[in-house]
């Protein structure tokens, strides 16, 4: 974990996070507060939602970060977002998305080829 985030979670979460799968082939690191909300809402899903309910309660993994901000995550995670060396760390605002380097790589350069969302067609950078 880069040591800016790292006083964060220590006084937020103490020092405690939730691994789970992300459907877009990532892995969502939560601080563990944030996770309770999310698995709540997870959790108040309806039976539609079963599969998906599954994914993201059943595969979550609870760490906690080291002395030196480092975490374990489990080969299944690392296995289900492909990540072999190299990663990517993101704030996505109350989360983290941790990528494979290459695969993030790919599908941002996609992205940024693909036209922009409507939904940004008004918004103001």
């Amino acid at each position: 974990m880069p040591t800016r985030h790292r006083d964060v979670l220590a006084a937020t979460a103490a020092n405690q996070l939730t691994i789970t799968k992300h459907p877009h082939g990532c892995l969502m690191i939560f601080p563990r507060p944030e996770w309770e909300k999310f698995r709540e809402r997870i959790a108040a899903l309806p039976m539609a939602a079963q599969w998906w309910k599954r994914i993201f309660l059943g595969n979550a993994m609870d760490v906690e970060l080291d002395s030196t901000g480092r975490v374990l995550i489990s080969p299944e995670l690392r296995a289900a977002a492909g990540i072999e060396k190299d990663t990517m760390l993101l704030g996505m605002g109350g989360f983290f998305e941790l990528w494979d380097k290459a695969t993030y790589e790919a599908k941002e350069a996609e992205a940024m080829a693909a036209e922009m969302p409507d939904v940004f067609k008004e918004f103001s950078f």
